[in-house]
Order: C-alpha cells, then structure tokens, then sequence
C-alpha cells in the first residue's frame, strides 16, 4: 500500500489523539461501563448500552489512527526550494476576479483544515497549485464557476 504524504505536525497531532484515545478515554469508558453494570439488570440499562457503544466507537477510532499512523510518510519541508508548489509550501494566491488575496498551505487530507488554510493536496485547489511557480495562474472548476487564480508567493512555515 502507498504511504500517504503527511506533515511533522499532522503525524504529532495523530500521535496525540491516539494517546488521548488510549490514555484517557478508554480507562474513562471502562470506567462508566463498570458503573453502568453495577446498576443491575443491563438488559435495560440505557448507560450500559450507551458506554458499549462509546467503547464500539473508541476502539474504530484507535484502529484507524494507528493504521494512519503506520501508513504515513512524513514530508520533510525544511530543505525543499521555493521555486515551485510542492506539498508542505504554504502559497499565497490572488483571485483573478475579485483580486482578493488568500493564503494555503497543502497538507494531507487528514490534516486539511479550510478554516485554517490548510487544503488537501488532492483538493481541486491543491492539485491545481502542485508544480505551479510564482507568477503562474490556473483556473480551478469550482461548482459556480471556474476561478482564477495567480500565484504571488511560495515558503515554508513550521507545518
């Protein structure tokens, strides 16, 4: 199977949720289903059934972050040129139309946060931005219309 491209920061927050996970709200859920069984009779008991189902939902959380985990490549942004867009380049662009300008850095699809300016490389966007040097421009189909863009700069940021 192929590694999928993440960032060091991206790899540390799993690393994080999965501690947590494992840390803290299992031994918690454990806990509320020990509680749960010592009210009696759990063929009618809505806490029981519900820690099940949080235990049913923890346990799918870990398996998925560890397999993420195992999967993942880190990408390492320090030496990489500014020559061109590559995963990890924190770009800022300008809408052609509208001439307002916006700031993205392409991450991981796990670690895509649009709030923050975090867009997934195999977004639209992202594809369209890999390869790109400043000054070039791309349009990207956007369900509206088709948008242009044109690259003002490229770094890397502590991603």
């Amino acid at each position: 199977m192929a590694k999928i491209p993440i960032t060091k920061k991206g790899y540390e927050a799993l690393q994080a949720e999965l501690e947590r996970y494992k840390r803290v709200e299992r031994p918690k859920n454990i806990k509320d289903i020990e509680e749960a069984r010592a009210h009696g009779d759990i063929s009618e008991n809505a806490e029981f059934e519900a820690a099940k189902e949080r235990q049913s939902h923890i346990q799918g959380r870990i398996r998925d972050l560890e397999h993420k985990l195992a999967e993942a490549q880190i990408i390492d942004t320090s030496n990489l040129s500014t020559e061109k867009v590559v995963f990890g380049a924190t770009v800022t662009v300008k809408d052609l139309q509208s001439d307002k300008e916006q700031r993205y850095t392409l991450v991981g699809q796990d670690e895509a946060d649009l709030k923050n300016g975090k867009i997934s490389v195999q977004s639209p966007v992202g594809r369209a931005l890999i390869g790109k040097r400043i000054g070039d421009t791309f349009e990207v189909q956007t369900p509206a219309k088709v948008a242009e863009y044109e690259v003002l700069g490229i770094c890397f940021e502590d991603t």
